[in-house]
């Protein structure tokens, strides 16, 4: 049985260890999120003043999410932000494939990374890497930002500290708990490095950002109810491959839309076309319905919630995911009441250049989590 107790000392002992003589600075990237505070604050509490832990501002964060974490950690390490943002959207804007997105954004992360590195003059760096993370990049499922891959990126010599590599979620969760942590931060849902680019689907322009970021905040704050694993909101275009509606032979029918989103099949990625399920009848079970497309080239099953009223590319479609897991490699959708779904709807729809809104019905596998 894991001990987070035996595991937190564990950890706090090799860091030592590993440092030991060595008269070095360490920069600990903190996102916010649970793996990166925990990893981060292991770390300080082995190191102390050594550590300097830092935020670099994305643009691709939640609404005033730097300085919210900033004053979460207030008396437990000291956090400096570094405001980046528009670099990554001058990088990043009108990119549209997934892989491209996440590797684009990789680089930047790492080149501004590499500078506030070279600023404190430190050669350590920590990360809050755990097993998920490299499982699905060298199975080739998604590239995660956290995965350097090669370290000629940096102008000078770097090592990287990951105290979590071989940790899960869940574990990791237990941890923080132990070492200390708020509560907002250890119950707290995953955030993906990339922030909401990855639900920002297809082709990046800030107006669709600031629509997901405008969709996050109220799927947020109506779904925390379930306490779900993970729950948020995602944009793409409202634009479908025809104009016309398809049926199978079960009476469902659908559209294809024209945005690709992330999957995962056996082992393999997929990244297709998504449906939007537009007919259903009292005998259909809603969380059963993405296998009657399991013999199609289909990323996942999108249910419609608020009908479209433009579609052939005007406007913006907007997809709540909520899930439930233990350790991420597999998840099963929240059951939410329809109700709650249309009052969500009804609010996301007021959003300027919303013009759809759907449910995310597609568990892992087929899909993953996150879109991209």
């Amino acid at each position: 049985m894991f001990n987070p107790r035996e595991a937190a000392r564990k950890i706090i002992e090799d860091i030592r260890g590993a440092l030991k003589g060595v008269d070095d600075c360490i920069v600990a990237a903190v996102s916010g999120g649970v793996d990166s505070t925990t990893a981060s604050a292991l770390t300080y509490l082995a190191l102390g003043d050594r550590v300097h832990p830092i935020f670099i501002d994305t643009g691709f964060m939640r609404k005033n999410e730097p300085q919210l974490v900033r004053e979460s950690l207030r008396g437990i390490m000291p956090l400096e932000i570094y405001n980046y943002s528009e670099r990554f959207y001058s990088e990043l804007l009108n990119k549209d494939d997934a892989e491209v997105k996440r590797k684009i954004f990789r680089e930047v992360f790492y080149r501004t990374l590499d500078e506030v590195l070279a600023r404190l003059e430190c050669g350590y760096m920590v990360q809050g890497t755990i097993a998920p993370d490299w499982i699905e990049t060298l199975g080739g499922i998604k590239t995660q930002h956290n995965i350097i891959g090669d370290l000629n990126i940096f102008r000078r010599r770097i090592r990287v500290i990951e105290p979590l590599r071989n940790l899960y979620k869940d574990q990791v969760r237990l941890i923080a708990r132990e070492i200390g942590l708020p509560e907002k931060i250890w119950r707290r849902q995953p955030f993906p490095g990339p922030g909401l680019l990855i639900r920002t689907v297809g082709r990046f322009e800030l107006d669709k950002l600031n629509i997901v970021r405008e969709a996050t905040d109220i799927v947020e704050e109506i779904l925390r109810e379930y306490s779900p694993s993970q729950y948020f909101a995602a944009a793409w275009e409202d634009a479908y491959l025809d104009n016309g509606t398809a049926s199978l032979d079960s009476g469902i029918e659908y559209r294809v839309f024209k945005a690709r989103a992330t999957g995962v099949r056996g082992d393999s990625r997929v990244y297709s076309h998504m449906v939007l399920v537009t007919g259903l009848s009292g005998s259909h079970d809603l969380y059963s319905l993405y296998k009657s497309f399991e013999d199609k080239p289909y990323s996942r099953s999108i249910l419609n919630i608020a009908p479209s009223e433009h579609g052939g590319g005007q406007g913006y479609f907007i997809s709540i995911r909520s899930v439930d897991t233990v350790d991420f490699m597999t998840a099963e959708v929240t059951r939410v009441d329809m109700g709650v779904l249309e009052e969500i709807s009804e609010r996301l729809l007021r959003i300027k250049g919303v013009s759809g809104v759907g449910f995310d019905i597609t568990p892992k596998p087929p899909a993953t989590i996150e879109y991209e």
